[in-house]
């Protein structure tokens, strides 16, 4: 596993030979993976619902199938989140 994680991110092996092990730097990873995929989660979220509001301000008569567009886009960016959290997990518990 260690030559794994080396081979797949060379610029790691610096702070290997530094004297930082590779739970920590799973550890790092993990952190990183989750809150980049919340965080892009979030604001992919925020800018459907928006454009959902503006539109079914612009046209009320439409609203039903705006919403449900809606609700598929957020199924789908959520997915993107849990994604994350299952890479996330895999950094944590592979690298015991």
């Amino acid at each position: 596993m260690y030559n794994a994680l080396l081979a797949c991110v060379p610029f790691l092996s610096a702070f290997v030979f530094a004297g930082i092990e590779t739970k920590a730097i799973a550890a790092i990873a993990a952190g990183v993976a989750i809150s980049c995929g919340a965080l892009g989660c979030s604001f992919a979220m925020g800018k459907a619902a928006s454009h959902a509001i503006d539109a079914g301000a612009r046209q009320p008569e439409v609203l039903g199938k705006i919403q449900t567009m809606l609700l598929a886009a957020i199924v789908f960016i959520e997915s993107l989140c849990i994604y994350s959290l299952v890479v996330a997990l895999l950094l944590i518990f592979m690298f015991r």
